[in-house]
């Protein structure tokens, strides 16, 4: 891919369910190696966005590209593949290590496959994802024994092992103390050196949770842009403050975001 490649469009897309609309016109466009946070507020229509980047949802108009195949006139289990998702309230039951949580991440299941068996290569790639992300010693331990934090990384080596072209992280520091947070955006971080022609889409609704190497970003309120385009002309006080309704003082410093309330307003 070159830096030009169009890896995510949506254009016009409007969405409706139950007879609500949850959408109003939202386009967006990610280019290959940009890093996109999608914000706004809880509601604001971030989780039905994410549903279109992941090929899960389709929109009730208007049109989805994902990595140059249409939504509609494509198989998505196929597509879904060439897709890395990161989700924090992965629901796995199987007692798995974090080696074979991460191996799942070629199959494309939740739990290993039976009868499936990986080779060699597909296990050194494992171990390799697996100290990309800082979880070698921790490799052989059960799931369930594992941090909110380290389940993160390891989900990251997951999501990466398909050599995907496209990254979505949906709220992947939930329930993460200082540390870990801080532990896991610099694994996202890295990602910008060690994979650099992957695109990312990482939705929040906290600034302080956007790692440096945020390129753009997406700003919605009810399920409507109020601003797009490069993160430091994006995300500035007057479009928090718009989008939240609320008075907030953004503040980027040393590559990182932060917000509070404007007293007195």
């Amino acid at each position: 891919m070159t830096p030009d490649t169009e890896v995510l469009r949506l254009a016009a897309v409007t969405f409706r369910r139950n007879g609500r609309q949850i959408l109003h016109g939202i386009d967006l466009t990610v280019r290959a190696g940009e890093h996109w946070a999608l914000l706004g507020p809880n509601g604001a229509g971030k989780t039905t966005i994410v549903g279109f980047c992941a090929a899960q949802t389709h929109p009730t108009s208007g049109t989805v590209d994902v990595l140059g195949k249409r939504l509609g006139r494509v198989d998505t289990a196929q597509l879904r593949k060439h897709i890395g998702h990161v989700n924090p309230r992965h629901r796995l039951q199987a007692p798995l290590t974090v080696t074979e949580v991460v191996l799942t991440g070629i199959t494309g299941t939740i739990d290993l496959p039976l009868r499936w068996s990986p080779s060699e290569e597909q296990r050194d790639r494992a171990a390799a994802l697996v100290g990309d992300v800082g979880m070698t010693r921790r490799a052989n331990s059960d799931w369930h024994t594992l941090s909110q934090g380290e389940r993160g990384r390891a989900l990251i080596a997951r999501a990466l092992i398909g050599d995907p072209e496209l990254l979505l992280l949906d709220e992947p520091t939930t329930g993460l103390d200082v540390a870990a947070r801080e532990q896991l955006l610099e694994t996202v971080d890295a990602l910008a050196r060690t994979a650099p022609e992957v695109a990312s889409v990482l939705v929040t609704h906290h600034l302080e949770e956007l790692p440096e190497s945020t390129s753009h970003a997406l700003v919605i309120r009810d399920g409507a842009v109020v601003a797009a385009g490069p993160a430091p002309t994006t995300v500035t006080t007057e479009v928090i403050t718009r989008a939240f309704d609320h008075p907030i003082a953004v503040d980027h410093t040393d590559g990182r975001w932060s917000a509070r309330a404007i007293r007195g307003r």
